[in-house]
């Protein structure tokens, strides 16, 4: 397993091009509210919708076969390790966050059923066919940005795992068996070989 610094060839990308199966709208003119997007998304329950920092309205198509299965994958052993550890909760990949660094315990049960007002603690974005590394990239500074204390973006094309963590600059693992989680995700340990 080897570090290599993410200046390389394939995080140069600097422009988020359209992205097949994905559709990219420039809605910034709209300011649309957090009660507004809500909506948005609410009334198109098929679609994947995100909204960037930038006022970017992202929507996606689903996953493809391969791609649905790794993450089904990733939320068994997140999930596993959740309900041994109790310290937290897991969501799925289609879970909504706005991003605010408020707790979950101070989310009221309407904000707990709609998109919730905080940054998680921990993300994993997984990359699928018709995402960029600069396009997954930017979501992972978003979540840093915003206050998540630990991040994995799993790239399985190129078999490289990024780590993101506050302050400090972005790890790549070349390849590598396994990731551990520790110290925010004590004891959890991902066999990467597992989701390529």
């Amino acid at each position: 397993m080897s570090q290599q610094s993410l200046l390389d060839e394939t995080a140069l990308e600097t422009d988020i091009p359209s992205l097949p199966g994905t559709i990219m709208l420039n809605i910034r003119s709209l300011n649309l509210t957090e009660e507004q997007f809500e909506l948005l998304c609410r009334d198109n329950r098929d679609q994947r919708i995100e909204l960037t920092a930038q006022g970017e309205l992202v929507i996606m198509s689903p996953t493809g076969m391969k791609t649905g299965w790794r993450n089904s994958k990733l939320n068994y052993y997140f999930m596993q390790w959740t309900l041994n550890d109790r310290t937290g909760i897991c969501c799925d990949s289609s879970t909504l966050f706005t991003l605010r660094q408020e707790r979950v315990d101070l989310l009221t049960e309407k904000q707990q059923d709609g998109f919730a007002p905080i940054c998680p603690d921990f993300v994993l974005e997984l990359r699928s066919p018709s995402d960029t590394i600069a396009f997954v990239q930017r979501k992972m500074d978003e979540y840093m940005a915003n206050g998540a204390q630990l991040g994995w973006m799993i790239d399985p094309f190129t078999k490289r795992v990024y780590i993101y963590r506050p302050q400090q600059p972005v790890e790549c693992l070349e390849d590598p068996d396994v990731v551990a989680g520790d110290p925010l995700l004590p004891g959890f340990v991902l066999n990467v070989r597992e989701i390529w």
